[in-house]
């Protein structure tokens, strides 16, 4: 004979002080837990939703990052002519040398700056990057000492706004425009003339990278393969998308900070479930003696409380993720250790997420309660009767 829910449920009631403090000491653990895997997701997607298919990044071999790439013009001259690079309506070689270099910035989260990534591109640049589009301003003049910066830094850098003058290199770089791309890491991007930037760091001829777009996806494969093969260039060649999914790999410190925190804190939660239910345990003494007497077993006696336990967990995990849910969508920014600059993104608290913290939740629950749920089967009869 099973014990009704509803005699769990109305002892949690009956407690509501215990139960209250308890939950929110799980739901604090499942918070903590729920806000760092949200922000590995938000940088995973922000990531993964970069680079355009058909693009391949070329960079010197042995580098991981533009801004480590010693990257030649004479190489990027060689580069154009290869077979499988697709062409635009004046038939130019849709392929252009970048370079990529940091500036130090004040945004609204820290007057002290944070590193922020300067782009420089040809025409042929801005051309491939044809998912970027103005929602202020114009673009850069190829020429002038005028830069335009993505929407995320435009939103918290308040020096990178429209009409205000940025200091780098050798002098002022006027903001003429803010674009925003559907590829979210460019949104972290100012971009300028490439010539001009080089001339201000003294990069004339070492420049960074080259972004290539491919005819098709099998002109893109046999591209990357002759590039990386290919002795006298000694470059390393891959799909733009590759390039940005291994830059996830910044919030992967993040991650584990996170889960350890949350571990720590899931094993005081235990220990103060653990202590709720040995108390209703105690208390409720002669009550167990008398559902002993009314014929239930200690088996049902035990699975009771540890329901109980699980639904106290339960409790807690689904105000551990109401706690979350304000962070959804909100905008953020960490360091890249691949870029050394800031990457904004945005926190996202998905179904999967809301689930692994519910889940969190019942195993502190069941984990807590397992021990109390065993004494409580363990009570005798007549000894428990006995008690006040």
């Amino acid at each position: 004979m099973k014990i009704p829910f509803s005699y769990n449920i109305r002892n949690l009631i009956v407690r509501k002080t215990t139960t209250i403090m308890t939950a929110l000491g799980i739901a604090l653990t499942v918070a903590v837990l729920l806000a760092s895997m949200a922000l590995v997701e938000g940088l995973k997607v922000a990531f993964t939703q970069s680079g355009h298919p058909l693009h391949i990044l070329v960079m010197r071999k042995g580098a991981d990052a533009e801004l480590s790439s010693n990257f030649e013009r004479s190489v990027f001259r060689d580069i154009v002519f290869k077979s499988g690079i697709a062409k635009n309506a004046k038939g130019d070689a849709l392929a252009s040398l970048e370079m990529v270099t940091v500036i130090n910035l004040p945004s609204v989260e820290s007057p002290e700056g944070m590193n922020l990534s300067v782009r420089g591109i040809t025409p042929v640049g801005l051309e491939i990057r044809d998912d970027a589009r103005l929602i202020q301003g114009r673009w850069m003049e190829f020429g002038k000492r005028e830069v335009v910066v993505g929407e995320s830094i435009a939103k918290r850098y308040p020096d990178a706004r429209i009409g205000n003058k940025i200091k780098f290199g050798r002098g002022d770089w006027e903001v003429v425009g803010i674009f925003k791309s559907e590829q979210l890491a460019r949104n972290s991007e100012i971009l300028t003339d490439l010539n001009q930037a080089a001339a201000d760091f003294e990069r004339e001829n070492v420049l960074s990278s080259a972004l290539i777009r491919a005819s098709d996806d099998v002109a893109r494969q046999a591209l990357i393969n002759d590039l990386s093969t290919d002795p006298r260039l000694n470059v390393k060649a891959q799909t733009e998308k590759e390039y940005y999914a291994a830059q996830s790999n910044s919030g992967m410190l993040i991650s584990f900070l996170g889960t350890f925190v949350a571990t720590i804190m899931a094993i005081g939660s235990c220990f103060a479930a653990m202590n709720t239910m040995y108390a209703a345990v105690a208390r409720r003494a002669k009550e167990i003696g008398t559902l002993r007497v009314l014929g239930f077993s200690r088996f049902s006696i035990l699975s009771s409380f540890l329901i109980e336990s699980v639904a106290l967990a339960i409790l807690g995990g689904l105000i551990g993720i109401l706690l979350v849910l304000p962070l959804n969508n909100l905008s953020t920014g960490i360091g890249s250790f691949v870029t050394f600059s800031e990457i904004a993104f945005q926190l996202r608290v998905s179904p999967s997420i809301m689930l692994t913290g519910l889940i969190f939740a019942i195993i502190i629950g069941a984990f807590g309660g397992l021990l109390p749920a065993a004494n409580a089967a363990r009570q005798q009869i007549l000894n428990a009767l006995r008690q006040i």
